[in-house]
């Protein structure tokens, strides 16, 4: 995995730019249009990554040893301040909120960044975790605005180039929900290449395909943005593309193990 966490900042600059390209030709009716998400409207979607900024700055004095850790009682606050904006308001306000905090990221020493700490539910993570964690939801709720014009659309590249090998270890185990029987699959990615076996059992595993797997075990083909959209439940057949090759049965057993939201 890159170690380097401006890559993963120039990476998330350039999803910025893409939500913002995505979303200034938008009307007032499109920004009410029902996302992807069932639950939001595009406007919604963008609040979303608005309030999820906003509160990434409240966090980022602690995660600099600066100040005391944000409280996450302070979170619901903020989610409601969102709640309340109108449609346009979200939009704006999300992009104006988003290039604050990517700014904020850009303007910091390697110094503050290699001692950049934040506890996330038990996990230690630095500055490429804390980036990382922003990358993912940032370019996965990009996806979500881009589909609703195109269908067709796709994981920008370089967030995929990095976010591949945060699904094994970090979506797989949180994401995915065990079926009822035992099922094992080799899944292997194209730009980036990868190859691993997931496994469903008493829970969801994922690792690097071993030197002696079993050749019997099914297998499902696919791009690595195809990959990180199955683990977010965004693989349905409407927006599975062609170049996904595997057994039916197998991609919807897939699809059973990452719901989604």
């Amino acid at each position: 995995m890159e170690s380097n966490p401006r890559v993963w900042i120039e990476t998330l600059r350039r999803s910025h730019d893409r939500l913002t390209g995505l979303v200034k030709p938008l009307s007032a009716e499109g920004l009410r249009d029902q996302s992807y998400c069932s639950d939001w409207s595009v406007a919604q979607v963008l609040s979303h990554l608005g309030s999820g900024a906003e509160i990434s700055l409240m966090m980022l004095p602690g995660a600099l040893g600066d100040g005391e850790p944000a409280s996450r009682d302070a979170f619901p606050a903020v989610w409601d301040k969102w709640n309340g904006k109108s449609p346009d308001d979200q939009a704006a306000d999300a992009l104006t909120t988003d290039e604050s905090q990517i700014s904020t990221l850009e303007g910091l020493s390697d110094e503050q960044l290699g001692r950049m700490q934040m506890d996330f539910f038990g996990m230690q993570l630095d500055a490429v975790g804390i980036v990382r964690l922003r990358l993912s939801e940032h370019a996965l709720h990009t996806w979500d605005v881009a589909e609703h014009a195109d269908p067709a659309a796709v994981v920008a590249a370089d967030a995929a180039d990095l976010l591949v090998d945060n699904v094994p270890g970090f979506l797989a185990p949180r994401l995915g929900k065990p079926l009822p029987e035992p099922f094992s699959v080799r899944i292997t990615t194209t730009g980036p290449d990868r190859d691993y076996l997931l496994t469903s059992g008493e829970s969801v595993t994922m690792t690097d395909w071993p030197a002696d797997g079993d050749a019997s075990v099914p297998q499902v083909t696919l791009p690595a943005e195809a990959l990180i959209r199955l683990s977010y439940g965004r693989l349905d057949p409407a927006h599975t593309p062609s170049a996904v090759v595997g057994d039916p049965d197998v991609l919807d057993k897939l699809r059973a193990i990452f719901p989604g939201f």
